[in-house]
């Protein structure tokens, strides 16, 4: 059976602004009430098609596989009436319920996360600039855990953004001919950049959803360098992808201890 979630706001209000679900509650004991149950306001009369997607006619959820790209602050599980149409990124039905929240995710594990992701491309970057990024990440981990200042987080930043500045400016005069490298560069960068942004410039779980893309395009283009034509360059890409993005579903799952 499949697992369903919503990405909500505290409030129960999407990111994407269409509309407010009822949160549920939860009781003393732990246990979950959940919320009420809400519908499409115009339901079309045959089954649901992937072309809902994108309109009215469906409310959006997930697949597990699907949350790192849409991570917000609040993570939900879905329990669904009726039948369910999948698209490679989201899904959507006609009649839902949110029953409880997942209290796994967080500005602590979405920082983590962020900085999980960036890890995985820290390969790509060259040294020195290595060194320094691998420096920041271990300040945004000692502050999702409360063991570094804000101050300590913005100068890790500063630093590991001046590094980077300086080595695109390079890369981009030693190897203009080499687009793909200077892509993978950009790529690993932007995750790690990601990682360590600040919550006062960027919200936790927006620099997790940011580093785990990044680091998907990283893996693809990485790949891309090294594989010979175009087609051959574009199946690698979509392959080391899918890959990255596997990882970081199996990764986010057992960070927040859900079922896939």
């Amino acid at each position: 059976m499949t697992a369903w979630f919503k990405v909500i706001n505290p409030d129960g209000t999407t990111p994407q602004g269409y509309g407010r679900w009822p949160l549920p509650v939860k009781s003393p004991d732990g246990t979950w009430t959940p919320g009420e149950w809400v519908s499409v306001k115009r339901p079309v009369e045959r089954p649901l098609a992937p072309a809902d997607l994108c309109t009215s006619r469906v409310l959006h959820i997930l697949r597990a596989d699907q949350i790192s790209l849409w991570l917000g602050p609040v993570i939900a599980e879905v329990e669904v009436d009726g039948e369910v149409v999948e698209d490679d990124d989201k899904c959507g039905t006609r009649r839902a319920r949110l029953t409880r929240i997942i209290e796994t995710w967080n500005d602590r594990s979405a920082r983590h996360f962020a900085a999980d992701c960036a890890e995985d491309v820290l390969r790509l970057v060259p040294e020195p600039e290595r060194a320094i990024c691998a420096a920041t990440i271990a300040v945004v981990r000692r502050y999702a855990d409360g063991e570094a200042t804000g101050e300590e987080l913005d100068a890790a930043w500063a630093a590991a953004w001046d590094a980077a500045w300086d080595a695109a400016r390079a890369a981009a005069g030693a190897a203009a001919g080499d687009a793909a490298w200077a892509a993978a560069w950009d790529a690993a960068w932007d995750a790690a950049r990601a990682a360590a942004w600040d919550a006062a410039r960027a919200a936790a779980w927006d620099a997790a959803r940011a580093a785990a893309g990044a680091a998907a395009g990283a893996a693809a283009r990485d790949a891309a360098r090294a594989a010979a034509g175009d087609a051959a360059r574009a199946a690698a890409g979509d392959a080391a992808r899918a890959a990255a993005r596997a990882a970081q579903t199996a990764r986010l799952v057992a960070m927040l201890g859900i079922e896939s």
